[in-house]
């Protein structure tokens, strides 16, 4: 089991921005992708971005233009880069990774489905 722990949430005004961190341990194992999915109170959990291990990635259309998934495997590191945040930003974001599917649509990318292990989650709250 790959284990990943956020950090990095907060809360902020709408306008501002927030870098969401995901430390990875368990390497070992095959990661195929990584994800950023939230969930907002009484809503779904949802995909916001993800990132293969050869770099390419996939935004929700909420997201594109504002987000910016990043990754530093010297690190063993996953990042969010959240800028122009708006209060419908405001929810639980998760990292996750993929273990079992090489490849995957955007769509399938950004579903909680296709994601194996979570870690615990960090808060982002954006008042306006």
């Amino acid at each position: 089991q790959v284990r990943l722990v956020e950090s990095g949430g907060g809360s902020v005004q709408a306008g501002e921005s927030l870098r969401l961190s995901c430390a990875v341990s368990e390497v070992g194992f095959n990661v195929m992708c990584m994800g950023w999915l939230r969930q907002a109170p009484g809503k779904e959990r949802e995909g916001v971005a993800s990132i293969t291990r050869a770099g390419t990635t996939d935004y929700a259309d909420s997201v594109k233009g504002r987000f910016t998934i990043s990754q530093d495997n010297a690190k063993n590191t996953l990042y969010l880069q959240m800028n122009g945040l708006k209060t419908e930003d405001t929810a639980m974001y998760y990292c996750a990774a993929n273990r079992v599917w090489p490849r995957l649509s955007t769509a399938a990318a950004l579903s909680q489905e296709n994601y194996q292990d979570w870690g615990q989650g960090t808060q982002v709250t954006v008042s306006s």
